[in-house]
This record gives C-alpha cells, structure tokens and sequence, in this order.
C-alpha cells in the first residue's frame, strides 16, 4: 500500500488556528494556596476569624464566577475550531483517516478508564473524611440524576438560550460540535468568515480568562483559607491523595501506550522504551506536547518510522490530539462528585465521557490552567456534578500536568507507530 496520504496530507491541511499565548502566574498560584492554606489553620480558632471570612468570602466568590462566565462561550468557539480542523484533516488521505480512526478509539478507551478504573481507585484509598466535611461545608449539594428516558431527551435543546441560561452542557456541546461539523461543509468564503468569527471569539474569550487567571493567587487564597478554616490540616491531605489518584489515571494511559506501540506498532518493548526516554525527558521538563515535536520526531526516527508518516502524524496528533484528557478530566469531575456526594450513575459516566471525548478536541491547544476550566467544567456540569471545588483544584494542576504531558507524548509516537505499520501493510 502506498503512503500518499501521508505525502500529501500536509499540503492538504491548513496550519492550526492560532490563539493568543498567555502566560500564567502558575506558582504563584500554588503559593497562594499553600499560604492560604496555612492562614487558615492558624486563624482556625481566632476570634478575628468571623470578620476576616466577612472579607475573604465575597473575594473567592467572585473570582470563581468570573471563571465560570467564559466557560460557555469560549467552549462554543473552541470546538467549532476543533471540529472543523478535524473534518479538514479527515480529507487529506487514507493514512490521516486511520489516524483519525485510532485517535478516537484512543479517547474513548481513555475516558473509559477512568469511568472504570477511578470508582474502583476511590473505593480502595477513600477520600479522607475531612475532605469530605470540608467541601459539603461550602455548601455542595448532590443534585438529581436524570433518569434514561430523560437523560435521552435532555440531548437536543429546544431552547439554546434557556440550556445556556441553566447551564446544560451536554445539549450545549451536542449543538456545538454539529455546528462545527455543519460550518466545515460550507462553501470555502462562508466556511471562513465564520471560522474567522469563531477564532476571533475564543481568543476574546482567552484574553477574558487569561486576566481572570492573573488574578488567581488572591482568588485561590480567599477560597483556601476558608476551607482550611473548616477543615483544618485535612485540607492538604485531600490534596495530595487528589493529585496522585487522578495522576494513576493517567499512568494507566501511559501504560496503553506501551501496549499501542507494542500490540498495534509490533514494536520491541525495551526498544520502544528507550527511544522514548528522550522525548520523555523534554515532556516532562517543559510539560508541553508542542515543546516535545522535535524530540518525538527523533523517537520515530529511533523506532525505524518513516519520516513522510512521522512528520505528518506527529505535528497533527500534537495539534489536535491530548490521549489523557478524557481519562484525568473525567477523574477530576469522578472525584468532585464523591466529595459532593453526587451519585454517579452509568448514564451520568456515559454523558461524561461523550462530553469529555468532544471537549478534547477543542481545548487541545490551550494552558493546562485554561484547559482545566474549560474541559472539566463542562464535563462536570453534564454529569450533575458542583464546579466549585474546581476553582481550588487549578492551583495543583501543575503537578498532575507532568503525567498528562508524559503520557500524550508517548501516545503520540505509539499512535505515529500504528500508523506507520498499517499504512505498509
């Protein structure tokens, strides 16, 4: 079989819409929650505590609705762009159709690990008690979970403004990614002029959230100090079992990848291993895919790939392609939904997943503090589940990034060896 796909595939495909770059005050985000935190515990038992709550208490609210207000629009815009770019790529070839094909087998295995796997995970090292007090204390409620028959109807919105109004992702995103679908079959001139509405749109919106996220470590202190306040030194305990249960989520799609690259590739492990140290090595020093091209680009070259599949797959799997995102965005939202209380049934899973495996294809490009909001958020909204924690939860997000951006990595090239092998076969 010839490779053609692979050859004319990135004469065919457009370069990535842009966004705007943004860069975040990310430590200094995780330093306002450990101080706020510590302030917390200190102030525990001061009387001053009521009145400095009076303050702190309106500030942290705030800062988490200013989060929350973009998350619709800037959704909406990202997955047309995603969408389409997608649709784009799936006409330059039989090599990127396969690709396509093995990258949403990829995210739907991925989100169904962790609707397996994280439950399981949660019940064999519970959430400690306190964390559990903690949370219920800022006023989380489990909200009803819809039955079959009205989960199936709640899919289609016959009222977009009302569904935004009430917060409803699940038929949000379902419009959403068949407007893109829909935008991407238009005459070349209205496909444009709409994309150009769309890319203008999120990188407004991005510039929106980006100043909402520079303003982070005083929204993050106001919130963790009066968690701390409630719930004392169980506040740092929930957030070292969070990072590391949702980060094995992503260690099991690390593991996949192996068994990609292996089974699907027909690659030696140990040689499949060690070409990948190096990439590896940059992804998790700079925790970013696009940093890690040229050093995944010299994994293939390692593993023997060839560089007309390699210098194809590779820059479109970084540009369109995160394999951990429905795993861990999906054992962030399972985890908040133990802490409320929320009772997570195979329908909520099953709406988590299919939002998680679409908002992936939107967010691919972002930060992982933007991405974070913008993914999860939905998702959780579409299971039933309370966003509030999330706000305190971005300031750790650094630490479960370095798994995300290993595994991707690695997935990337298991995914480039696939190919690979079956575009000779």
């Amino acid at each position: 079989m010839t490779d053609k796909g692979a050859k004319d595939g990135p004469a065919a495909i457009s370069a990535p819409v842009e966004l705007v770059t943004i860069r975040l005050p990310v430590w200094w985000t995780f330093g306002a929650l450990i101080a706020g935190l510590l302030a917390g515990l200190v102030l525990s038992d001061s009387p001053l505590l009521p009145d400095i709550l009076t303050f702190t208490a309106p500030v942290g609210t705030l800062w988490l609705r200013a989060l929350q207000m973009t998350i619709i629009p800037l959704v909406a815009a990202l997955l047309v762009l995603g969408i389409s770019q997608m649709a784009q790529a799936a006409r330059a070839g039989a090599v990127a159709r396969r690709m396509l094909a093995l990258i949403l087998g990829v995210l739907v295995v991925s989100g169904l690990i962790s609707a397996i796997f994280m439950p399981l995970l949660l019940r064999a090292a519970p959430i400690p008690e306190a964390a559990s007090a903690m949370l219920l204390a800022e006023g989380l409620e489990a909200q009803q979970v819809p039955e079959i028959g009205d989960f199936v109807v709640s899919l289609i919105a016959p009222n977009l403004v009302a569904a935004a109004t009430e917060t409803a992702m699940l038929p949000l995103t379902i419009f959403f990614a068949l407007f893109a679908v829909a935008v991407a079959r238009l005459p070349e001139g209205q496909r444009a002029t709409l994309t150009g509405f769309f890319h203008a749109l999120a990188n407004a919106m991005l510039t929106i959230i980006g100043w909402v996220l520079w303003i982070a470590p005083v929204g993050v202190f106001a919130l963790a100090l009066g968690v701390a306040a409630r719930a004392g030194g169980g506040a740092f305990t929930t957030l070292a079992h969070y990072i590391l249960v949702v980060s094995a989520m992503g260690g099991l799609v690390l593991v996949g990848a192996y068994l990609l690259a292996i089974f699907g590739g027909r690659k030696n492990p140990v040689s499949f291993a060690k070409s990948m140290i190096p990439a590896q090595a940059v992804a998790v020093s700079t925790q970013s895919s696009l940093a890690s091209l040229p050093a995944m680009l010299d994994s293939a070259k390692r593993l023997g790939l060839r560089d007309a599949t390699a210098d194809f797959v590779l820059p479109l799997a970084v540009a369109i392609f995160r394999a951990t995102s429905p795993a861990m965005n999906m054992a962030v939202a399972i985890y908040v939904a133990h802490l409320a209380g929320v009772e997570l049934t195979p329908t909520a899973l099953a709406a988590g997943i299919g939002v998680a495996i679409i908002i992936s294809i939107g967010s691919v490009s972002l930060p992982g503090s933007i991405s974070f909001v913008v993914s999860i958020g939905p998702i959780a909204l579409a299971m039933g589940v309370p966003v509030e924690p999330l706000a305190l939860l971005v300031a750790v997000e650094m630490l479960p990034d370095i798994m995300r951006t290993l595994a991707n990595v690695t997935m990337n090239v298991a995914v480039t060896s696939t190919v690979d092998r079956s575009a000779a076969d």
